[in-house]
């Protein structure tokens, strides 16, 4: 373990003490947001994005040692550990290099090398491996034996063969020489299955495709992939044959003799029969895993930059899921989002309907007293929006929402259980007003895989897609903090250190016992223990609370500090929290212990400043260009409003308010040079775009956000081993440009992470 600790201090270039103590605490069950804003003393001010990537390096260090622990027992089991074996194993640091090292002794099905072992050609395959000059068919008649089922020469010198290319493909050496060169100098190729031409036409770009292993991105990676399994594509890894077969030969022909003619026959067969296929099938696997973590670090980002997006805040709201034929849902909601009253109307079935639709809105809207009217962007939402906006209702923010998930939701077992009577309709449009007043507490209820921001989500690991999201919604959940008696069972289940069962018990106490009047009170709650409670209290928030300090993020249990610090001034706690003056004469340095150092005094000020501060961004309203409805109305050159929806590696996705989104590639993002969107764009954006290209048929729509300004030439000044350039996939002008190889190092990962948390 004390070389873990190294290791890890090593890759996050930080002091052994803070991976230990970090370790420690994660062991001890202290949750990546607790332990980054509350023990900031103890890690020596590690953020989430460190402290996550320990627990995760940490696990993969610990699953390693498992897999070479069942090792070491197995080789001892068979008789086979030795001293050098037993090193090895210990000294590998990576489950790779561990299960090529147990490759030529784990247990596995008959071969044509262990079938002739059985033969006892064993002693002849050494001798010919030998290379040393002898009659090697003389050797090889005397294994020529009835009994043991070597009936002929050729036979003999057959097993012999089979063996010695076993033994070559099996060796840690050579598998590493040329799973090596696999990756640098291996090429993907995709090919269209004849007669699927048509079926398969979104795969068009790849009907003919090579490009290198090394500098595939993920997007391109895994579109070749879905290609294969929906039998659209054929897709071949070729390797650099000719250089693996001339590179084997160096390391296994020492003689010139019959010999070694024998071991370069059987050097070659290893090589085509096992050692190729083997290292295509690892190729394949681990081109998909770097895929996948580039896929998930994309889909994450955006889906904790969507749960992030600005909040509207508390106003009456009146929801409205558009539609055509079957109507408009419409629901009105209360500044909690209770559900006040919904009905449907009929805007677009004719002039007698619109009219009566147009009593209905505006009965309700003085009803109710409506401040905003949310209109979901599916079908007829812009046409809806018209409606509505034509009625000129007073002092009425409209604003369309982006209702991706609505319908899951709506159909959920949450959904069911919040409103049991009501019909699916009807929860759709309460969740398409509830995520305009907070998107973070609607879409906690929705799983994130459906929100509509992912890259392939469906093709990636999902195991490892869950873990991330996870992280994602705990971290968006807890920088926000959630409001205790208002927040639903789902979003208190994201909170640190409780889950879903300690979050329906919350619930229910609250149900029965009425509004959390302090902090301490959760501690009657069934089930929540110390630990839950030190976890979870400062992430909850009770406003108008009997402590001021309640509806801070300051943690109980620095309580008696702030209150010691109020003493000392002559003053309140609220005294503290409203005069700026009398804060910043506090001398910070008086107060430091052995547990509370100038991080925590630090963010406690700054909590007294703006206590439970909302770290989202503000609300600004948006609005389409009138007059651009459908994908027939856009016009290359027009310059229109648009709202980031989703961020790939290739580019960014753009509401244009045309029910179809439209691409700005990563070239046309902006003049300068960047290698990833996230640099200048965020989901939930508002951007203008200008239309460059519409393929009606296609249903595709190019844009660019480039200015007019003269194109200055930029690069990175990184050495070219740091920066690939790879050919295109992604096509959707039928232009092709180069993309930075992805790349894998920890310092690269440590900054993908701190995007995820930032």
């Amino acid at each position: 373990m004390t070389t873990h600790y190294k290791k890890l201090a090593a890759e996050f270039s930080i002091a052994e003490k803070q991976v230990i103590a970090t370790v420690e605490l994660l062991d001890g069950g202290a949750t990546v947001p607790f332990i980054s804003r509350y023990r900031k003393e103890v890690t020596g001010s590690l953020d989430e994005v460190q402290v996550a990537g320990i627990r995760d390096r940490i696990q993969q260090m610990r699953e390693l040692d498992k897999r070479g622990e069942a090792i070491l027992n197995s080789l001892t089991e068979m008789g086979k550990l030795t001293p050098e074996l037993q090193a090895a194993i210990n000294a590998a640091e990576t489950m790779m290099l561990l299960e090529d090292i147990y490759l030529p002794y784990r247990p596995k099905r008959k071969t044509r090398a262990s079938i002739a072992r059985e033969k006892g050609l064993q002693p002849l395959a050494d001798k010919i491996f030998a290379q040393n000059k002898f009659d090697v068919g003389a050797e090889a008649e005397k294994y020529i034996s009835d009994e043991k089922g070597v009936a002929s020469l050729e036979e003999a010198l057959g097993g012999a063969r089979d063996i010695i290319a076993e033994h070559i493909s099996e060796d840690v050496e050579v598998r590493t020489k040329i799973r090596g060169l696999f990756l640098e100098k291996g090429s993907f190729k995709s090919r269209v299955i004849t007669g699927k031409e048509t079926e398969g036409i979104k795969y068009k770009d790849y009907f003919e495709w090579e490009e290198p292993v090394k500098s595939a991105p993920s997007h391109r990676i895994l579109a070749m992939r879905r290609g294969e399994k929906e039998e659209i594509l054929f897709l071949d890894v070729l390797p650099p044959e000719d250089e693996a077969i001339t590179q084997l030969e160096k390391a296994f022909i020492t003689g010139n003799n019959a010999a070694a003619d024998h071991v370069k026959q059987a050097v070659t067969d290893g090589y085509k029969r096992l050692l190729r296929p083997s290292m295509e099938t690892e190729v394949r696997l681990l081109t998909k895993k770097k895929a996948d973590e580039e896929a998930i670090r994309v889909f994450a980002e955006n889906a904790r930059q969507l749960l992030l997006a600005a909040p509207l805040g508390q106003k009456r709201t009146m929801a409205i899921d558009p539609g055509y034929r079957t109507g408009c849902k419409v629901v009105c909601l209360d500044e909690q989002g209770k559900l006040l009253e919904y009905t449907a109307v009929f805007p677009h079935t004719g002039a007698g309907q619109a009219k009566e639709a147009e009593k209905t809105i505006q009965h309700l809207f003085e009803k109710y007293n409506i401040q905003a009217i949310a209109i979901g962007n599916g079908t007829a939402g812009r046409e809806t929006e018209l409606f509505i906006r034509k009625l000129n209702l007073p002092d009425a923010e409209i604003v369309m929402v982006n209702e991706s998930g609505a319908s899951i939701y709506s159909a959920s077992e949450v959904a069911r259980e919040e409103f049991p009577d009501k019909d699916v309709t009807v929860r759709g449009a309460v969740s398409i007003g509830r995520r305009l007043m907070d998107p973070l507490a609607e879409l906690v209820k929705i799983d994130p895989k459906s929100i509509g921001v992912g890259q392939y989500q469906h093709d990636v690991d999902q195991n490892k897609l869950q873990a991330s999201l996870d992280d994602t919604v705990i971290s968006a959940v807890n920088a926000v903090g959630v409001e205790l008696n208002t927040a639903s069972k789902q979003i208190l289940s994201y909170v640190s250190g409780l889950g879903p069962q300690l979050a329906q018990k919350i619930v229910e106490y609250r149900d029965e016992h009425g509004a959390f009047k302090h902090r301490d009170q959760l501690k009657k709650v069934p089930r929540l223990g110390d630990k839950a409670f030190e976890q979870a209290a400062g992430f909850l928030r009770i406003h108008n609370a009997e402590n001021p300090l309640d509806a801070s993020a300051v943690h109980p249990e620095r309580y008696p500090l702030v209150a010691q610090i109020a003493k000392d001034k002559g003053c309140t706690v609220n005294d503290l929290m409203r005069d700026d003056k009398l804060r910043q004469s506090i001398p910070l340095q008086k107060y430091i212990t052995d547990t509370v150092g100038l991080p925590t005094l630090t963010d406690i000020m700054a909590e007294l400043a703006k206590p439970g501060r909302d770290p989202r961004e503000k609300f600004e309203a948006f609005s389409f260009t009138e007059g651009v409805n459908s994908i027939t109305d856009l016009k290359a050159g027009m310059k229109l409003p648009g709202i980031v929806t989703n961020i790939t590696a290739f580019g960014a996705f753009v509401d244009i308010g045309v029910h179809q989104d439209g691409l700005v590639h990563l070239s046309q993002i902006t003049n300068r040079f960047i290698k990833d969107p996230n640099e200048v764009l965020k989901v939930q954006q508002q951007v203008e775009v200008t239309v460059t290209e519409v393929d009606v048929a296609r249903k595709r729509i190019s844009l660019s956000m480039k200015t007019d300004e003269p194109k200055k030439e930029h690069r990175p000044a990184t050495p070219a081993k740091q920066y690939q350039p790879a050919k295109p996939a992604y096509n959707n002008q039928q232009q092709k440009r180069k993309e930075p190889e992805p790349e894998t190092d920890m310092a690269v990962k440590l900054a993908a992470l701190k995007n995820m948390f930032k």
